[in-house]
């Protein structure tokens, strides 16, 4: 609520000239009753048609000045509120974007589109509209009141002692809506999270026939969605007629009541008229209060669900004044690493130097580690124990923009946007790459050939997730993306597992002409046959390291898995 404040304090003026405007138009509303008063008392009953004339232009008067008030604080509201929205969006999407990679490992995608999308135009909401006619009401009410004691003290407690009881009924509606709006905001995320997921693996869900458990799945959760809004249905089915009965009912009392006093004496048929006008200007707002009580609540519950996505942390902190290096060389050393997730322990005492220029492979069974390593390098986690350098500083010690600028990645997922080919390679760079830039990048992935085949070329249009494109096509892309940026580091995590023998043996090739630190982790020896040197992963430790020929002379893991992909002794498959 506090940083919600804030983005309102920012634009104070804007909401103080518009409740201003909001107050002149309530104002001059009110004048109405008051000149129907003197119509009825000096007009009619007393005949002064001279005052007629006069009465008629304040009565034009004040309808241009309240249309005037009305649109101006209508307009300023709606403004101020799509502006504070459209930053509140962007904040809170710059700070889900700067949480580490743990939060998304334990946060569903589709949650997190209900905060940015749904939470935030229920705030929208109530900052804009809602809250305008909240602040109306009250404003509004106040103003009626006064006029009615002005009038008939006597008479004006009875429309105030209903909206006393307005107000609390709906302080107690609110209550028990903004239980059900939680309720209703959980599975409205978890709603968004299925679709989101099954629309993204729709190729899966045929390809396993699971349509119909699919279906059932979200019919479930939509059936709960369904119940929570019935509920929150009931719930004002339940309290809104006692706000409609009692805005029909006053005004009838209060005429009846009225009439008696006029009758008496006590009061004047022009004040009656005029208070019975007070009493329907004062209907609206007790009508309006459990609509808005509704509304209030489920930006009240959206508000709660933004905050509590800003209270979380990234776990991984830059220093306040890191170190930035004058040119990022590209030497990387492990030193003692070990590291563990909860109670799992994924590596343990890795320590290796690779110097400028080198390349080394990493090869190890599934779940041995070789993908924690390349995170660890990344700072997408930080080493439980031992330290990792890049140039001989500590990676904790570095910029995080200048760390993970300085590393290409071809991660093992491959992610392509939905955009272009080239907008792919470039990654953003679109001012900044030349075109020649790109061509060379694609070229030396292996990539340009079946790019220019394509109708438009570098300017194809690729479906969400790079849909339309063959695995290794896709690979290829991520591996030009990666080359294009020039780093002085490169790291392949299985990055031609979807390649046939001859274009990963022309990509390595390529590879070996650039200046640049290589990190390869693959499960095929012909990926890492060339690096510098190899290490061999098993349960987080390294078992064996040396160069292709060093590790084959040992007999070990290595050349076991060597003798699995080939069928063959080394020296029989020689040449």
């Amino acid at each position: 609520m506090k940083k919600l404040l804030k983005y309102i304090g920012q634009y104070w003026y804007a909401y103080l000239f518009a409740i201003i405007c909001m107050v002149t138009a309530i104002v001059l509303d009110m004048l109405y009753p008051m000149i129907t008063k003197s119509i009825v008392d000096d007009v009619i009953i007393k005949g002064k048609m001279e005052l007629l004339g006069g009465l008629l232009l304040m009565i034009l008067i004040i309808g241009v000045g309240r249309a005037v008030g009305g649109y101006l604080k209508e307009f300023i509201f709606d403004a101020v509120s799509v502006k504070i929205a459209a930053k509140l969006r962007k904040d809170l999407f710059s700070h889900i974007e700067s949480l580490s990679i743990d939060y998304f490992d334990d946060t569903n995608t589709g949650e997190l589109m209900a905060r940015v999308k749904d939470d935030v135009d229920a705030v929208w909401n109530a900052l804009g509209y809602v809250g305008m006619l909240m602040i109306e009401v009250i404003i509004h009410v106040s103003i009626v009141l006064y006029c009615m004691f002005a009038l008939n003290w006597k008479l004006a407690f009875l429309p105030l002692a209903a909206m006393i009881l307005m107000g609390f009924t709906a302080i107690f509606m609110e209550r028990k809506l903004d239980k059900i709006y939680e309720a209703i905001s959980e599975e409205n995320a978890k709603l968004t999270t299925i679709a989101e997921e099954n629309l993204a693996g729709v190729r899966t869900v045929k390809a396993f026939a699971r349509e119909k458990f699919e279906i059932q799945k979200f019919l479930s959760h939509n059936q709960r969605y369904y119940d929570l809004n019935m509920q929150q249905s009931k719930m004002l089915v339940r309290y809104y007629p006692i706000f409609q009965f009692t805005g029909k009912l006053l005004p009838v009392v209060m005429v009846i009541i009225g009439g008696v006093l006029v009758i008496q004496g006590e009061m004047s048929l022009g004040s009656l008229v005029a208070f019975s006008e007070y009493c329907r200007n004062i209907v609206w707002p007790m009508e309006m209060l459990g609509w808005l009580t509704n509304d209030l609540s489920s930006a009240v519950a959206s508000c709660r669900k933004i905050n509590k996505i800003y209270k979380q942390k990234s776990s991984i902190e830059e220093k306040e004044h890191p170190v930035i290096l004058e040119q990022v060389k590209g030497e990387v050393a492990f030193e003692h690493v070990s590291f563990a997730r909860g109670n799992q322990k994924i590596l343990n005492d890795i320590s290796f130097t690779l110097s400028q220029g080198k390349t080394l492979g990493i090869m190890g069974a599934t779940g041995a580690g070789k993908t924690s390593m390349v995170n660890l390098l990344m700072r997408f986690f930080d080493a439980e124990t031992g330290s990792i350098k890049l140039d001989g500083v500590n990676v904790k010690d570095l910029s995080l923009g200048q760390l993970r600028s300085s590393i290409g990645m071809v991660m093992q997922d491959v992610f392509l946007f939905s955009d272009t080919i080239s907008e792919n390679i470039r990654m953003g760079q679109r001012n900044t790459m030349e075109n020649p830039a790109m061509v060379h990048a694609a070229g030396l992935a292996q990539a340009r050939k079946f790019i220019e085949d394509m109708p438009d070329t570098y300017e194809t249009i690729i479906g969400e997730r790079g849909v339309g494109l063959s695995g290794g096509q896709k690979q290829r892309i991520s591996i030009a993306r990666a080359i294009a940026k020039h780093n002085p580091v490169l790291i392949l995590d299985d990055s031609t597992s979807a390649l046939d023998m001859e274009t990963e043996y022309e990509i390595q090739k390529s590879l070996d002409s650039l200046d640049t630190t290589k990190i390869i982790i693959a499960h095929r020896i012909s990926a890492v046959r060339r690096a510098d040197e190899i290490i061999f992963l098993e349960n987080g430790r390294i078992q064996e390291r040396g160069t292709h020929e060093e590790l084959l002379k040992q007999k070990g893991l290595y050349y076991n898995t060597y003798m699995a992909q080939y069928g063959a002794a080394p020296a029989q498959s020689a040449g």
